[in-house]
């Protein structure tokens, strides 16, 4: 079982870090005054508050003054945790003392809770503090790492930001002018343009009010990787084309890479997200769909996922893709591997599986090609391993070659060129026996409050990397 774990700095009447822990369906939730430490020699002051909804564990902005907690937030640190000793950490927590380990960006290793004095109305005193471990690091303070795991920015750039990270302005425009979104100031045009065919249609600037919204969430998945655009300048109902070049005329303050690999004619220049801004600089720019490579721009040979695209052809119904789905989830529950799968907002499936950084695509494609191979075997009929599509006879499949440098799939919560505005929505496993689950039922009208509801699904393949098991 996967256990969200959530640090918020908080501003409020006074600076405080929000330690979070989901339990029991909610954020178990504590107020530690001086943050949490990886040193193992302090010992930080808890303070025990109500539980949260899982889905306030996202929540960056500003809360308004006259509101419990007024002041500025950020998503400090977030991860999973998993308890030690015990298959009940709410018992534990009842008794009084839970030891646990973290698998945060910056929070790593065992801690301990302790409670030391009840208080009234279950807000109990408790002492927080970090084993003697491989992580544990004498005089480690929070205080230098100021950032957002989230967006990048600190408690004052969010601060100087609306809560909604600069919608009101984007309302304010007419058909276009310059937006002041996550401290950026960004030239917009053509805002009443229609994007999406739909009832109603979906304009450019509700897509980029989708775009601002997502943002956050999307960042760390883009973050130090390049990212391929395909553009459609005239909306989804028009032709689109990749862009992969940044173009000249691209604000300076947007990150880049330079490929040192790119032969004469090929791309060298490409965007890099590294802040929320970027990616509607992105959007801005025509792109509807986001493709961030699988590999990171300082080692750009070695892929961070592994990738399983169930591609179907024409023949194949949703029904064998789910088939074929569920196969792939129980030979990753046999081997031990964590995996996310997400909806390909048209007809398909993917799933990402994170690996810890070493291989190179060769070895990753070999091993989705095995266990596809192996998969493929139980349900032949379905499959067919042609490369041509002509070739299939209609039937699925099961690609393996996007495990190359700069190939890539989708990103999560990037929206699909159809009416509708659909998105590549991340789901959860056991969904894939919902029988109202449908590859395309998420736009970006819809998955916002998803999002708000369940949290992040895809959020494991940042937090789990791994090594790939032998297949056999």
């Amino acid at each position: 079982m996967t256990r969200r774990f959530v640090v918020q700095r908080h501003r409020a009447r006074r600076l405080h870090y929000d330690f979070r822990l989901e339990v029991a369906g909610a954020l178990a939730s504590w107020a530690v005054p001086k943050g949490p430490t990886l040193d193992p020699k302090v010992r930080r002051a808890a303070f025990q508050v109500e539980d949260h909804r899982l889905g306030y564990g996202d929540f960056e902005g500003v809360l308004p003054a006259g509101r419990y907690g007024a002041g500025d937030v950020i998503v400090w640190d977030n991860g999973t945790w998993e308890p030690h000793d015990t298959d009940d950490p709410a018992a534990s927590l009842a008794a009084g003392e839970l030891h646990f380990d973290v698998y945060g960006e910056k929070l790593r290793g065992r801690f301990v809770l302790v409670r030391t004095r009840p208080g009234k109305d279950g807000k109990d005193e408790w002492l927080l503090l970090h084993k003697r471990d491989e992580y544990a690091v004498s005089g480690w303070d929070p205080e230098e790492h100021p950032l957002s795991v989230l967006s990048g920015r600190t408690n004052d750039e969010v601060a100087r930001v609306p809560p909604d990270g600069g919608l009101a302005g984007l309302d304010e425009l007419k058909q276009g002018g310059t937006w002041e979104v996550f401290g950026r100031a960004l030239r917009v045009t053509n805002l009443d343009k229609v994007l999406f065919p739909g009832d109603p249609p979906i304009t450019k600037r509700e897509f980029l009010r989708y775009t601002a919204q997502i943002a956050p969430t999307l960042v760390p998945y883009l973050a130090r990787r390049a990212l391929n655009m395909h553009r459609y300048p005239d909306g989804a109902g028009s032709k689109g084309f990749w862009q992969k070049e940044l173009p000249e005329h691209a604000p300076d303050w947007l990150a880049r890479w330079d490929n040192p690999d790119a032969d004469p004619g090929e791309t060298r220049t490409y965007l890099v997200v590294d802040e929320p801004a970027a990616l509607v600089w992105a959007a801005n720019f025509g792109a509807l769909e986001w493709h961030p490579w699988t590999s990171r721009v300082t080692a750009p040979r070695e892929p961070t996922y592994a990738l399983i695209d169930l591609d179907p052809g024409v023949a194949t119904r949703w029904e064998d893709v789910l088939a074929l789905a569920r196969l792939h989830r129980t030979a990753f529950e046999h081997l031990g591997v964590e995996a996310r799968a997400k909806v390909t907002g048209r007809r398909g499936i993917q799933i990402w599986v994170p690996i810890q950084a070493g291989p190179g695509f060769d070895e990753t494609r070999a091993w989705v090609e095995g266990l596809s191979r192996t998969v493929g075997a139980v349900l032949p009929e379905l499959v067919s391993w042609k490369w041509q599509r002509s070739d299939r006879g209609g039937r699925a499949r099961l690609d393996y070659t996007q495990n190359a440098i700069n190939k890539t799939l989708v990103a999560p919560y990037s929206p699909r060129p159809a009416a509708g505005a659909p998105v590549s929505a991340p789901i959860d496993w056991a969904e894939l026996d919902d029988p109202g689950l449908r590859p395309d039922g998420f736009t970006i009208r819809t998955i916002l409050p998803r999002l708000a509801a369940r949290g992040d699904l895809f959020r494991d393949v940042l937090d789990h990397p791994q090594r790939l098991p032998p297949l056999s």
